[in-house]
């Protein structure tokens, strides 16, 4: 190989190389300069934790259950003259519902008074025919069978007396039942018998169903494992209160407090049934309407409180990313309390003040950086108010 073609070949190595370091330089990455941002974190909503009252719910399925449900039937037999009641009313313990004919009554009133009369004219005139007799006995000119006899005389016109009177009592307390009053306060169903018709003692329909609703009582359903603090609430003499709120659980339709415990739990399904009252003034509970419950069993004062959504759960069981100040977030362990309203008590593990990341856990990694955006409302995780 001559010179010049040497020279050649070494030159185009030259530029070769300087090419590969020319590329080589071009791909590494350039070292941040002094000043310049560094690149942003993930994207997480975050919120402070906060110090407060926390209430504690027992929630349940319920049924509306009128006090007593009565169905008025007529305790005569006779005619129904007249219906004294409007369909939906509202009517209070003694108010007139309805009349039977009391004219079969009235005449029974007139006879059993006529027998009376008789029988009592009867039983003077026999007593005092039991006088005379007494006196002729005592002279001796009359048997003492006679006195005997006229003395018996006078027991059976006492017994029909007796009789009489019971009869005329029977046929007072036939037209004091032929007029039909409410037996309790509550308000009226709808009509069972027309005007016109004969009604019996025996029917079983009955008149009409008057139902109390003033208060009225829901009867809800919680597991078993909650009854122990539940009844320990009762023995101590606590009033628990009740919410009572829509099919949808959104809005509250009423407030009352708990009446009493069933004395058994259901084993098929592992739960107990309470019982609460409600006085029920506006008629927003109706007999047989279904509720969601809230049983207010408890107040953990001075909790710490952070959103629900901010606890996470994993092998070593629930932490949440703590955001810390060089806007990393920590893995931190905590201990939970009660939870409510989308809203958890911290036991331990966290204090007031500290911020949670609640939305955007799923990219985070323990020392990931974060950049942090607040809720869009503060009340984003708590329960809206009925």
């Amino acid at each position: 190989m001559n010179g010049r073609l040497r020279r050649r070949l070494l030159l185009a190595v030259a530029v070769l190389g300087a090419a590969g370091y020319w590329l080589a330089a071009r791909a590494r990455p350039e070292p941040p300069a002094a000043g310049r941002p560094r690149a942003a974190g993930v994207p997480v909503v975050a919120t402070a934790a906060r110090r407060g009252d926390l209430p504690v719910y027992l929630t349940g399925l319920g049924a509306v259950t009128a006090f007593n449900t009565v169905t008025v039937r007529s305790r005569v037999d006779g005619q129904l003259l007249k219906v004294a009641f409007e369909e939906g009313q509202f009517v209070r313990a003694g108010d007139l519902l309805a009349e039977i004919d009391p004219r079969p009554f009235e005449v029974q009133l007139t006879q059993a008074e006529g027998q009376l009369a008789r029988d009592l004219a009867q039983l003077k005139d026999a007593r005092l025919n039991l006088e005379r007799n007494r006196e002729l006995f005592a002279r001796q000119l009359i048997a003492r069978q006679q006195v005997d006899d006229q003395a018996a005389l006078v027991g059976q016109y006492e017994g029909a007396v007796k009789t009489d009177q019971g009869m005329i009592d029977n046929a007072k307390l036939q037209l004091v039942y032929s007029r039909i009053t409410a037996p309790i306060s509550g308000r009226v169903g709808l009509r069972l018998v027309d005007p016109g018709n004969i009604v019996h003692a025996t029917d079983a329909g009955g008149l009409l169903v008057i139902t109390q609703v003033q208060p009225i009582a829901v009867v809800f359903t919680i597991p078993e494992d909650d009854l122990p603090a539940v009844l320990t609430k009762l023995r101590g003499g606590a009033t628990l209160a009740v919410e009572a709120y829509d099919r949808a659980g959104q809005r509250k339709v009423a407030t009352g407090s708990l009446l009493t415990a069933d004395n058994q739990i259901d084993p098929a399904t592992g739960t107990t049934r309470l019982k609460a009252v409600f006085e029920n003034r506006d008629e927003a509970l109706f007999p047989n309407q279904f509720v969601n419950v809230r049983l207010l069993l408890d107040v953990r004062a001075g909790a710490v409180i952070v959103p629900a959504a901010a606890v996470q759960r994993g092998p070593q069981g629930t932490f949440a990313y703590v955001v810390k100040g060089d806007r990393t977030v920590e893995v931190r362990p905590l201990t939970l309390g009660p939870t409510t309203d989308g809203e958890a008590a911290v036991e331990s593990g966290l204090e007031a003040g500290e911020v949670v990341v609640v939305d955007g856990v799923d990219k985070l990694r323990a020392g990931a950086a974060v950049e942090v955006r607040a809720p869009a409302s503060a009340a984003a995780n708590r329960r809206p108010s009925a």
